[in-house]
């Protein structure tokens, strides 16, 4: 069994307001008025949601990084 060293999680703007992470891998799910707030919020929910967890069978290895990337809205000039 491959075991993943990344945790992907994609930022979008929210519906109405600020921002929203949501994790590919894992059932994570947060959100925040400002980038930082809301990357410090994700990284705060993954540690909860892998706390007392059996890693590998989350399919994860030990201490696994958190890839974040952020979806942007096209501008037009």
């Amino acid at each position: 069994m491959h075991l993943q060293h990344t945790i992907k999680a994609v930022v979008s703007r929210g519906d109405t307001s600020g921002y929203v992470a949501e994790c590919v891998e894992i059932p994570v799910v947060t959100q925040g008025a400002t980038l930082d707030e809301t990357i410090t919020n994700l990284h705060e929910a993954i540690s909860l949601h892998i706390e007392d967890e059996d890693l590998a069978a989350l399919g994860l290895a030990a201490n696994p990084t958190v890839i974040v990337t952020m979806e942007l809205e096209t501008v037009h000039a």
